[in-house]
């Protein structure tokens, strides 16, 4: 039945069905021919989204749309160019730096990369930058938006693996600015291959008249952070948090958005987050049915018996992990892979936490690799460039992407991680 069920799932998703549906739809049929009764499904999927960390997952993708509509992007770009616009080929440092701050806001890639790109994509421009290394250097630094907390992700694969989300969320730091010096240090490279011209000039004065400007955005995760590890409320507190601030900000501080404006910011980001719920439950019921069959344990016993040595095994499940995220989006690959791999990885000694972060740093990936790209697609839209250009100059990034989540997997200790 474990077959019928994975051959249908591939036949949906090769007909364009939906992920959710082809998810639900091939669980469903499997369980039918299994003989199953079907009320299991309706009680599996409410189960899957009857957790009250998932009440931030909403109210941080709203709080991201909120910021990325409005000004905030634009005064964190100021900020960050401020700092280091002076370097040759400062911009492209300015892109990562603007990226992470971002990231710190929105817990989103999308939204990062949107929020970032139509900042800074027009100057870039100006300053002859090349187009096509430029978008995609936005694209790759919108994946540090779900390393960098606070993480939609993170709160997803928490909730599955039954881990603290304020964990998660600590031991995201190191990881993403890892991720952002990498990219940094390649685009500083090509800057100089490219004789890209120094941007404005090192001035005291205005890093302190950009900082005050930025001040508001910049409080966003501290004010989110610090009261979750605090503990002067707990992460979906937190989210909503976040909301209150966002609109406070946008309506009374900057007033760059009008109530029409968040009204249609708020059916925006309920739409996504239904495709999310959606997915989530689906995916509980896929879960349920592939714990009873015991599918994880048999996988988990066919990999041990493949090797004996835990580094060659992690890095066939980094492989699976990356494969994964091309062809299927993050949410989904999530919620698909962990109750999989877990059972394998832990049997390796690998704690959860770290596991969370080597899972979404390798899904991160996996929105700068077609055809499942979503960083790629908005900076694509954002910059009106073919796609086709934007991903043969993505490679540089993804390889620096990619040597980040190998120190991830084995070299844990640098980036603040336990193996």
């Amino acid at each position: 039945m474990t077959a019928l069920l994975f051959v249908l799932f591939f036949v949906f998703m090769l007909l364009g069905v939906p992920v959710a549906l082809a998810i639900g739809a091939s669980t469903l049929l499997a369980l039918q021919a299994e003989g199953v009764p079907l009320m299991v499904v309706t009680q599996q999927m409410f189960q899957g989204i009857n957790s009250f960390a998932l009440v931030a997952v909403p109210m941080f993708i709203l709080a991201g749309d909120l910021m990325a509509q409005g000004k905030v992007s634009e005064k964190l770009v100021d900020f960050a160019d401020a700092l280091f616009g002076f370097l040759k080929g400062g911009l492209s440092i300015v892109s990562v730096l603007a990226g992470m701050f971002f990231a710190a806001i929105s817990g989103s890639g999308a939204a990062t990369t949107a929020a970032v790109g139509s900042t800074l994509v027009p100057e870039l421009r100006k300053k002859g930058y090349e187009p096509a290394s430029a978008a995609s250097l936005i694209a790759a630094s919108g994946t540090i938006g779900v390393v960098i907390p606070p993480s939609v992700p993170m709160i997803i694969y928490a909730v599955i693996a039954q881990q603290s989300v304020s964990q998660l969320f600590l031991s995201g730091f190191l990881p993403g600015l890892a991720m952002g010096m990498g990219l940094a240090t390649i685009a500083i490279v090509q800057a100089y291959r490219r004789n890209y011209p120094r941007g404005t000039a090192f001035s005291a004065a205005t890093i302190w008249r950009t900082l005050k400007s930025a001040s508001w955005g910049l409080a966003t995760p501290v004010i989110i952070l610090g009261g979750i590890f605090s503990g002067i409320f707990t992460p979906s507190e937190a989210a909503v948090v976040a909301v209150n601030y966002a609109l406070l900000v946008s309506l009374f501080v900057y007033r760059d958005l009008s109530l029409g404006d968040v009204y249609r910011i708020l059916i925006r980001s309920a739409i996504t987050t239904s495709v999310i719920m959606l997915v989530i439950a689906t995916s509980a019921v896929l879960s349920w049915t592939l714990s009873s069959w015991q599918v994880p344990g048999a996988i988990a016993q066919a990999v041990l018996s493949l090797s004996t040595d835990p580094y060659v095994i992690m890095l066939l499940v980094v492989a699976v992990i990356l494969l994964t995220g091309v062809f299927i989006e993050t949410a989904s690959a999530l919620i698909i892979l962990t109750p999989v791999l877990l059972p394998l990885v832990t049997q390796l000694g690998i704690d959860p936490i770290h596991f969370g972060l080597i899972i979404v740093v390798g899904l991160a990936i996996g929105m700068i690799t077609p055809p499942v790209a979503i960083n790629l697609y908005v900076a694509s839209s954002v910059t009106q460039l073919p796609l086709e250009r934007i991903t043969r100059a993505i490679l540089p990034y993804l390889l620096g992407l990619v040597s980040v989540l190998l120190l991830v997997v084995y070299v844990p200790i640098l980036l603040g991680l336990s193996g």
